[in-house]
């Protein structure tokens, strides 16, 4: 039975895995394009480890009631259990002269977009906030690697709006050209001669008149002498 083997070891004591997946959160997070490159089970363990966090965010943007404020703080610690914590010794060092504040860790700084703009995004998202591609296999020792993206990115906005530019245009190209096929037809059947029975008759009968009403052509002076 596999009781209490619910996740995958990747080889790494429980101190230094969940170390791992910390690093690996923060860099999804905090990444510019939305996502990262890593091997195939690193991703498959990250992918329910991540969307954890960003379901809190998404039930921080959904509060409603007098204690707003109040479940916002715990949902917000409670996702920071998710990153590396700041910098320990921020406190001590605020107060002392001469010395400077340490930089805000990364791990701060995804919390901070957690719950920014991810939680806007994902607002009325039940699930799925992330997808993996396969790679396949990586020279060396040949892991299998695997892309690991946040859904709904800026890129993929914006590609499903090329695409539908696109498809607008070639629609509106199909109408004008079959329009314009429409109007030359159309042409067509007005410039065709009538070829009935009676429009025959007349054509002829004109003929006939034309032909009696030409003048003869003068004769030369050989012919006459």
């Amino acid at each position: 039975m596999r009781h209490l083997k619910a996740h995958r070891k990747l080889g790494r004591s429980s101190e230094h895995r969940m170390s791992m997946l910390r690093n690996l959160a923060t860099s999804l997070i905090n990444s510019r394009e939305e996502r990262i490159v890593t091997t195939l089970p690193k991703a498959k363990e990250l992918r329910p480890f991540v969307e954890r966090a960003i379901t809190l965010s998404r039930r921080a943007q959904n509060l409603a009631g007098e204690d707003t404020v109040a479940q916002s703080v715990h949902l917000r610690r409670q996702a920071a259990a998710f990153f590396h914590a700041g910098n320990t010794q921020q406190t001590s060092l605020a107060g002392k002269r001469g010395q400077l504040r340490l930089p805000r860790t990364a791990g701060i700084a995804a919390v901070k977009r957690l719950f920014g703009e991810l939680g806007e995004r994902y607002k009325d998202r039940p699930g799925g906030y992330t997808r993996i591609f396969k790679l396949g296999t990586r020279s060396g020792d040949n892991a299998e690697l695997a892309i690991i993206e946040l859904v709904d990115n800026p890129r993929e906005i914006e590609a499903q709006e090329t695409a539908k530019r696109r498809s607008r245009s070639g629609a509106s190209k199909k109408k004008t050209l079959e329009s314009a096929k429409e109007g030359k037809g159309a042409r067509a059947k007005v410039t065709e001669p009538d070829e009935t029975p009676e429009a025959m008759e007349a054509s002829s009968t004109d003929q006939e008149v034309a032909g009696q009403t030409e003048e003869p052509a003068p004769e030369s002076e050989g012919e006459t002498k």
